[in-house]
């Protein structure tokens, strides 16, 4: 039979073995957290530099993708984590860890901050198969877009649109883009028969035929016709080329007229 003194003895042991292993393992945590901390200090001058979020292409497909989508936000290279959710909390973290490396080259969003869609510009080495294959069913059981855009062959507006906002907004930008180029060409035609209704009238009209021809003969008297209440009764005929000439140079053809490239 074990005594009293010897069942002490051994419960001071046990407590003493425990005590010492528990002490010993936060000795241990202590000595890798030190060890981690003098093997990555923070430096005083990082040796990093600056670079650009987006190359060359990139950056001409997120040019034209943010005026496609005029009313949304288009962001750069967000991971897939920023807006997706794991269903269940306790496997955040394994999921997380999958996730967190991957991501779309742009990101088209509403302004509530909702993604309805991302695209990826294919670069020099493309895109691997496992790589799409993860993105595309991820995003479709998410209910949203993906497509993978080559910059040298750019979809029309109304059909990414279609593809990310639905057919309803495809054929609403079709057809704001007829009204408006029927507005334009109706704002053509009145104009150009305006012109040609203000040009007839001016060689119709004797008195204004003999003060081109005065004014070819030497400079008028004054800058203001006389009906102006400025200047004599010579009419100044150069006003009405000038202002011609100004219509055609200022408004009609611009100045710079030459096409200008997206850039880089």
């Amino acid at each position: 039979m074990f005594s009293i003194n010897s069942f002490f003895g051994m419960l001071v042991v046990i407590v003493t073995v425990m005590s010492s292993v528990a002490t010993g393992a936060v000795l241990y945590a202590l000595w890798v957290r030190r060890a981690a901390r003098k093997r990555m200090p923070i430096p005083k001058e990082w040796p990093l530099n600056p670079r650009l979020l987006a190359n060359t292409e990139e950056r001409r497909v997120w040019s034209w993708l943010s005026k496609v989508f005029y009313n949304h936000q288009v962001m750069v290279k967000i991971p897939l984590t920023r807006f997706t959710l794991p269903r269940q909390p306790t496997e955040g973290q394994h999921w997380y860890n999958l996730l967190s490396g991957v991501y779309c080259t742009l990101t088209v969003c509403g302004q509530d901050g909702r993604v309805i869609g991302c695209v990826d510009v294919l670069g020099p080495n493309g895109l691997s198969r496992s790589n799409w294959r993860l993105k595309r069913t991820l995003l479709s059981q998410c209910a949203m877009a993906y497509l993978v855009i080559e910059p040298g062959s750019l979809l029309t507006t109304a059909k990414i649109r279609t593809l990310f906002l639905g057919e309803e907004a495809g054929l609403n930008y079709a057809r704001g883009r007829e009204r408006d180029e029927a507005m334009i060409a109706t704002a053509r035609l009145k104009l150009s028969a305006a012109l040609e209704a203000q040009r007839r009238s001016r060689s119709s009209d004797p008195g204004r035929a003999r003060a081109n021809r005065s004014n070819s003969a030497g400079a008028p008297d004054s800058l203001f016709p006389a009906e102006s209440g400025f200047g004599s009764s010579k009419s100044f005929a150069a006003s009405s080329d000038f202002g011609k000439e100004w219509q055609k140079n200022s408004f009609l053809a611009p100045l710079d007229s030459r096409r200008g490239d997206i850039p880089g």
